[in-house]
């Protein structure tokens, strides 16, 4: 049996995640702490105990989400599952930088800052109410950016998460998003529907949060991955650390190319795939991409344990 651990991205943010891995597991309650330390604030307060709302802007769910999947990782480790037990390890968006951190190329610390950067970074790249996001369900990513390209018309509409072969978000400016939602029922989609999200990730309009992350990412220490990961915009796996830093500025910008990682990984041997942390989205999808991949979720001390005995 080849397992990989994947992490979540933004959307699966929930008050009170990590906060059984924190009481049960030294480890994972110092990870938050850790957290709190790096950002100057106690955003575990906040994940444990405070408002949705506030939870889910862009630059608390970021980091937020990322705490708790190390919590998990850390509680894994503290029953005998080490991250060399995985043999790849991936994540959907912001996911990627707690699947970075869990093979130790980024501190905890750093990854904590950095996506508090990359969060504030792509909410000011954009001004609320100008871009969208929708998810359109029934088309395969070809006829997604087929209709993008169509809708676009001057403004920006790009495919901009491959999820699975029928769930495709696209990204841009408003309009043209709308026109996409229209032209897509035209050509079949069961749905195609805006989302409540803050600003257009995985577009072009993120340009300028892509430079912010460039510089960013330019000024933290990058150690080789003590296993291989698969990035989103390369859906193939990789270890070299400059080429890992490289990708992640292009992933701002660049499409999730969720389907192919994880095909990917399943043609080269996985045959489980653990969510580690908050929710079970990455499960679901994983399930439509390849039906002979079994999934775990990974997100309580029961899960741990469950995890540990199999």
């Amino acid at each position: 049996m080849s397992i990989a651990f994947v992490f979540p991205g933004q959307g699966a943010q929930t008050i009170g995640m990590g906060r059984a891995l924190a009481d049960a597991y030294p480890a994972s309650r110092a990870v938050f702490e850790e957290v709190d330390e790096a950002l100057g604030e106690t955003l575990s307060a906040l994940i444990w105990e405070g408002d949705q709302d506030t939870l889910t802007l862009t630059q608390n769910a970021q980091p937020a989400l990322m705490a708790t999947s190390i919590a998990a990782i850390r509680a894994l480790e503290a029953e005998g599952v080490g991250i060399d037990r995985a043999a790849y390890v991936a994540g959907h968006s912001l996911g990627e930088y707690s699947a970075l951190c869990a093979a130790g190329v980024f501190s905890v610390a750093d990854t904590a800052r950095l996506l508090r950067t990359r969060g504030q970074a792509m909410q000011e790249a954009v001004p609320v109410g100008v871009g969208a996001m929708a998810a359109v369900l029934g088309l395969d990513f070809a006829a997604v950016a087929e209709v993008a390209t169509e809708a676009a018309q001057g403004e920006v509409c790009q495919a901009a998460n491959d999820n699975d072969p029928g769930q495709v978000v696209v990204s841009g400016h408003k309009a043209a998003v709308e026109r996409a939602c229209e032209i897509a029922k035209g050509r079949g989609a069961k749905r195609a529907m805006l989302l409540p999200v803050s600003a257009p990730f995985h577009c072009a309009m993120m340009e300028p949060a892509a430079a912010v992350m460039k510089e960013a990412l330019a000024g933290v220490d990058m150690k080789a991955p003590a296993v291989t990961v698969v990035p989103n915009v390369r859906a193939a796996g990789e270890n070299d650390p400059a080429v890992l830093r490289g990708l992640l500025v292009d992933q701002v910008t660049g499409a999730v190319r969720w389907r192919e990682s994880v095909a990917w990984m399943a043609g080269n041997g996985v045959t489980e795939i653990w969510e580690i942390g908050a929710g079970k989205a990455l499960s679901g999808m994983i399930r439509r991409i390849d039906r002979d991949v079994a999934t775990r979720a990974v997100g309580t001390p029961d899960n741990v344990v469950a995890a540990r005995d199999a």
